[in-house]
């Protein structure tokens, strides 16, 4: 599904001229560039890239993988030497600082570590890139992301940071492929900064599993509109919540709008109940 065929390629495969023209005809292929075809329900960004001349790459086919990714409302494109010419609509960006991501298209040159496919990059390289286009913390929560999928291995992780420059290093230490999604990451990043312990993903006998349990009676959990915008799940929650407190645990639970947008606010809260937490001990 993120590949891009040529005509040669679907010719290869037995489609005659005639067949081809009429999959283009019953959308069955999309005409992406003249003699270059995508199948039916590609990703749109895979269209886009293609119509480009460049290959999916970065933070745009991390998103598509489902990987956590903070922005990905600009396409990112990875171009090689020989590639077709840039296509209207984009933006040359060599190499990545993030005020290009004011742009609507962020194009990559950098060389690759494995071959890419024809229509996008080696996973490795898209996280490669993805660590210079972000923030460290968003960075490291993308890395998180693609170990907890099992998109990535420890062999492939020693690549991704023996291309990146040396400043990157210290990342890897932060790392845990526990987390179950970005936001986890961020606010067990906000915890580590203010000297708590924590630990991921802690059972409770009759509860279930918690996101984060903090200083070893704090447990906050990471909520997503997704999965806790209907009243049942909310009614499943505060049982959770009373069940908790019933343990000798406080509950603070953190919407990911937040966590993404206030983190400021976050931090705040958090740093409000540890100080309260530390005082009275």
């Amino acid at each position: 599904m993120l590949d891009v065929l040529t005509r040669a390629d679907l010719r290869a495969q037995g489609l005659t001229a005639r067949e081809i023209t009429a999959a283009v005809a019953r959308a069955e292929l999309v005409r992406v560039r003249r003699g270059h075809y995508v199948q039916r329900g590609a990703p749109d960004a895979l269209l886009r890239a293609a119509r480009i001349g460049g290959r999916l790459g970065c933070l745009s086919l991390l998103a598509v993988l489902g990987v956590f990714v903070f922005d990905s409302s600009v396409l990112h494109v990875h171009m090689q030497h020989g590639d077709s010419r840039m296509r209207s609509g984009t933006q040359t960006a060599r190499p990545l600082p993030r005020r290009q991501h004011r742009k609507r298209v962020v194009l990559h040159w950098r060389s690759l570590t494995a071959p890419p496919s024809s229509g996008c990059v080696d996973i490795v390289d898209a996280l490669i890139h993805a660590v210079g286009c972000q923030t460290p913390r968003h960075a490291v929560a993308t890395l998180d992301s693609a170990l907890n999928q099992g998109l990535l291995d420890s062999e492939q992780l020693d690549e991704v940071f023996g291309a990146l420059p040396r400043r990157f290093h210290v990342l890897r230490e932060l790392l845990d492929g526990r987390a179950q999604s970005g936001t986890e990451t961020l606010v067990r990043l906000m915890l580590r900064g203010l000297g708590c312990t924590f630990d991921l993903q802690v059972a409770f006998p009759g509860v279930g599993s918690v996101d984060l349990v903090a200083d070893g009676w704090l447990v906050i959990e990471c909520d997503s509109k997704t999965h806790h915008s209907d009243w049942g799940q909310q009614r499943a929650d505060y049982r959770r919540d009373r069940a908790l407190a019933a343990l000798g645990y406080c509950v603070l639970r953190l919407t990911a709008e937040d966590i993404l947008y206030r983190p400021e606010l976050v931090l705040d809260a958090i740093r409000g109940l540890v100080r309260t937490a530390r005082r009275t001990a």
